[in-house]
This record gives C-alpha cells, structure tokens and sequence, in this order.
C-alpha cells in the first residue's frame, strides 16, 4: 500500500461538533502506516500509559521493567518508599540496567557494570578513574513522570503534559468507596485481533451494537436506560444491571439490587475500566501496525477466596472472555469493510454513539497539536 503524506491525511477529516450532522473518521485513518507514526508521535507518547501493577512495587527495592513505543522503562520503588520511573537506558553505551522485576538495592547494568540507585543517581563506573572531565552527578538516568491511582502504575513519555488527575477527572470520586487499591490481578489474558487499534476503541465506546453482537450480555443490562457521559479526557458508561423477572435462559448476575449497574470507563486514548458488582477488569489496547492490536486483559477480584467465591471469579472471567470473543469477530469484521473501495465514511446515532464522537474530536485534536 503506498504511504499518505501525513498532512493529506489529516486534510481528510474535518471535525464537526455537531453529532447529529457529524460523520466519522476516514477509513485511511484505520488503515495508512502513516498514521500509526502520527499517533505514535502524537496521541501515545503524550498520554498516561498503564504500565506495570502496584502489587509488583510495593516493597523498597521492587522493581519492573516495562515498554512504551519502544521505549525501555524500569520502575523502582526507592528506599524512602517513592515510586520512580526511568528510562532503562544506562548512560554509558545505552545497555539495560534492569530485567525483567524483581527486588535489589540498586540497578546496574549488565554490559560494563555501571551502577545506579534506586533513586537514578550513578554511583559506581569502573574503571573510569583516568576519564576527563566526568562527573558522575550529571549522568544519572534519565527520569520519566510516573503517577499511582487504584492498583495501577502509569508512566507518561511527555514532561509536560496534562497531569494523571486531569486525564481521570471525575473516575477517582466516582470510585472512592471502591476498594480498588486492595483488589488483586487474578489472571492475565493476552488477544491479537486483526484490526486497527481506533477499531476496537470505536466498538467499546458504544452501547448500540450490544443487542445485536452480545445477546448474553443484553440479558444482563438494562439497554433502555444504558447511557454514556463524556467528560474532558475521558468518558463513562452506565449500564444499569436487568432486574431478574421469572423463568428465562441462566444470568451471569441473577442476584440483582435495585441500584446495581456495571460501569465502563474509557481513558484517553487507550485504557478501559470494567467494573461489575463483584469484579474489576481492565484492558489496555496497544498498536502492534495499522491493521493489528494487542488488547489486554486482567481482571482484579478482593478475596478471590476458593470453592464456590473460586467458581464465582471463573464464571466472571468466562463471561469477560464471551463478550471479548464477539468483539474480535466485529472488529474484524469491521476493518475488512474498512479496506473495500466502497466505503470512507459513515454516519452517527446522535442517541447512541456520543463517546465515538468524543474520542474522534480528542484524537484530531491530539493530531493537529505539534
């Protein structure tokens, strides 16, 4: 396929903010490796990426090595208990100074010995004795703004960019009798689906496509009253849970309160939050090329427990994974319609599809800010 010149490609879309005269973005946007540049540039290098689990940084001297864009990263947990982030680049010939996580009392690296504290300060270069006008002080690692929230660890590749609280708005209030910082992962799924990575954020922001792709779901929420509120950087949806009314297929949830719902937070541009009356689970959708994803899942339960609390937190996990399996087949679906000649671009439900806009106008504006 021959590559857009990014400018054309921004040229293509025009964003209107009136969602009932609005179309969407232009199929070139999901399927141009220049965008993928663009993006990565632009919207992932400037946005809060969840790299790593609270649990593995607890303890002074934990550690856990991460990516972003290609970007090696260590996170360390120092001995005054701060978390810390660097880039895992030694500042001698840019060997690693981790692997992997762990515990130890300082980073060092494995091609010449230099060593650093947990702290990022270069403490021992061997053999350097005769080199002239070093000074160890200047060449401590490389440091990278990190930010702590639930049971999450983020970094941010942008030294001055929005903080962690402005991209979560109003999600931490909203979930403060939650007892997200003590719930633990209980597993970890990995899924390549063959779409662009917009694809598959486009599908989780809407509630429309829910009766038609996920009758296992419908049975669970309330659609009528299903909503979605966008706020600055990120949105919510609320899907109240279906009173359970006489006979009919088995429910995932068949005990259900008045005010029980299940809550679906999008953070831009590529972190959702799950939560249900007895889970949490979150995804993370990653570009692996213009036409390939990586989405990953964990899910976090409070006492996953054994016997019968076990079954509960497999059932969970099942129903997860069932609605996770009709997604990849639409988005697809989806990304085969968007390569045919016949199609550019499409129309929106002004009553539905409210959080697809949302994230177009942060993705252009992303896009068109140097």
């Amino acid at each position: 396929m021959a590559m857009i010149e990014p400018e054309s490609l921004l040229s293509a879309y025009h964003y209107e903010p009136d969602l009932a005269r609005a179309a969407t973005l232009p199929s070139s946007w999901y399927t141009d490796p220049t965008m993928g540049s663009l993006e990565g540039q632009r919207v992932f290098s400037r946005s809060w990426q969840p790299v790593a689990r609270l649990e593995e940084l607890q303890r002074p001297g934990d550690f856990v090595t991460a990516d972003v864009l290609g970007e090696p990263l260590v996170l360390s947990r120092g001995t005054d208990g701060a978390l810390r982030a660097f880039y895992n680049v030694c500042r001698h010939r840019a060997g690693n100074v981790a692997s992997g996580k762990g515990n130890r009392k300082s980073l060092q690296c494995r091609y010449h010995g230099w060593t650093y504290s947990l702290e990022g300060r270069l403490i021992t270069t061997p053999e350097f004795e005769e080199a002239v006008d070093f000074s160890p002080g200047e060449y401590g690692l490389h440091p990278v703004r990190v930010e702590e929230w639930g049971p999450f660890a983020f970094v941010n590749l942008d030294p001055s960019g929005h903080a962690l609280s402005e991209y979560l708005g109003e999600i931490s209030q909203e979930t403060a009798a939650l007892p997200l910082g003590r719930m633990r992962m209980v597993e970890r799924r990995e899924y390549t689906v063959e779409c662009n990575w917009k694809v598959y954020v486009d599908n989780y922001l809407e509630g429309y496509h829910i009766p038609i792709a996920h009758p296992g779901l419908y049975r669970e929420l309330d659609y009528e009253n299903y909503r979605v509120e966008t706020r600055r950087l990120h949105s919510r949806q609320v899907a109240p849970l279906r009173p359970v009314l006489g006979s009919g297929p088995p429910r995932r949830y068949s005990e259900v309160r008045a005010d029980d719902q299940a809550l679906y937070y999008w953070v831009f541009p590529n972190f959702m939050l799950n939560i249900y009356p007895d889970n949490l689970s979150s995804n993370l959708i990653l570009p692996l090329g213009p036409e390939r994803t990586l989405t990953v899942f964990e899910w976090f339960f409070l006492e996953p427990g054994s016997g019968e609390s076990w079954e509960g937190v497999q059932q969970a996990i099942a129903f997860s994974d069932e609605i996770q399996q009709e997604d990849i087949e639409i988005c697809e679906a989806v990304q085969r319609g968007l390569r045919s000649r016949s199609y550019d671009r499409g129309r929106f439900s002004p009553k539905r599809e409210n959080g697809v806009h949302h994230f177009h106008s942060l993705l252009d504006r992303f896009l068109r800010e140097a």
